[in-house]
């Protein structure tokens, strides 16, 4: 039977005009048609692509065109990706959710916004332990809208010659200005950490201002998101400089589960007791329990001829736990 997540990619896919994506897609709906006895199903849908992939390979392609590699200096400082990442994939809590759905209308929206001499919000912190989303909401945003990623590699940026780096911040604004994107900086409280009387490096002090006025001067349409899992580290003076902040948190029960519903959705769900994996699945990241999942999954296949069952899910959830300290 053809699962909501297929449904799903196949308009994504078919949005985001990427008709070869579409059809990988529905080639898995005509083999899972054709091992569930359903052959005639099968025999038109592999009928249907064969005919639309002649048409589409005649026609100019509507895929988006490649990034451009970053070159030169840029190189070293930006790694440039199309996001397969969507909200769908992303479990977060209802609130944080909804603000997330209304900064990616606003892009979508802007024409409607700029009637009335209004942008939508570009820059955004996002803060939280690790591995609550933050970085996969990045990489969904980018999805969502259709831009590429950027994600900004601190360690070059970084470096022993830190009268360097204020330079290396200034070409990552330019080519901002220059390839609409969305830009994300991953533990920007390495740039931007408030500097006490006790703490105070001067070399420090001057990347964080020339960090602070980058951003302040920023005029650009791309997205700016930066994340941290230490937001009390951040100097105040970072925090006018976004036009939202958004609080990441570990999952409730009923959010973990829907992680691991998610990321198991080749096996029997619903046989699952679920009570017995909320009891080992409190306190966990959803980075832990997408692991745990793909851990489960393995195990299910190449020890239990493909069944999963309450007891492997809930021992490779047993086993991630111990990945952290007591």
């Amino acid at each position: 039977m053809t699962s909501s997540k297929q449904i799903l990619e196949m308009i994504r896919s078919h949005v985001a005009g990427d008709s070869q994506r579409f059809f990988s897609v529905v080639a898995h709906i005509a083999d899972d048609a054709g091992k569930s006895g359903k052959t005639k199903v099968a025999d038109e849908l592999k009928a249907v692509i064969e005919s639309a992939q002649a048409a589409v390979s005649s026609a100019p392609s509507s895929r988006p065109i490649p990034i451009a590699a970053p070159r030169g200096e840029l190189a070293g400082l930006v790694r440039a990706s199309y996001s397969e990442t969507y909200l769908s994939d992303v479990v977060l809590n209802p609130d944080l959710n909804r603000r997330i759905l209304r900064l990616i209308r606003e892009h979508r929206e802007r024409d409607a916004l700029a009637l009335k001499s209004l942008t939508p919000r570009r820059k955004f912190l996002f803060s939280g332990p690790p591995g609550t989303g933050k970085g996969m909401t990045a990489a969904a945003v980018a999805g969502e809208l259709g831009l590429p990623l950027f994600t900004i590699l601190l360690d070059g940026v970084i470096t022993k010659f830190m009268g360097e780096t204020a330079s290396k911040l200034r070409l990552i604004f330019d080519a901002m200005q220059n390839v609409k994107g969305v830009y994300f900086f991953d533990e920007v409280d390495a740039l931007a950490s408030k500097r006490d009387v006790d703490n105070d490096v001067g070399e420090a002090r001057r990347v964080l201002n020339s960090f602070l006025q980058f951003l302040e001067e920023d005029q650009s349409s791309s997205v700016i998101i930066a994340a941290t899992n230490h937001k009390a580290l951040l100097d105040p003076a970072l925090f006018r400089r976004f036009h939202g902040a958004f609080v990441y948190s570990k999952p409730s029960s009923e959010e973990a589960r829907q992680v691991l519903r998610n990321h198991l959705l080749q096996f029997d769900r619903d046989s699952i007791d679920w009570n017995s994996v909320d009891a080992v699945s409190d306190g966990l990241s959803q980075a832990d329990l997408v692991a745990a999942a793909d851990d489960a999954a393995r195990d299910a296949v190449l020890d239990n001829d493909s069944e999963l069952t309450s007891q492997i899910l809930v021992q490779a959830l047993k086993d991630r736990g111990t990945i952290h300290p007591d």
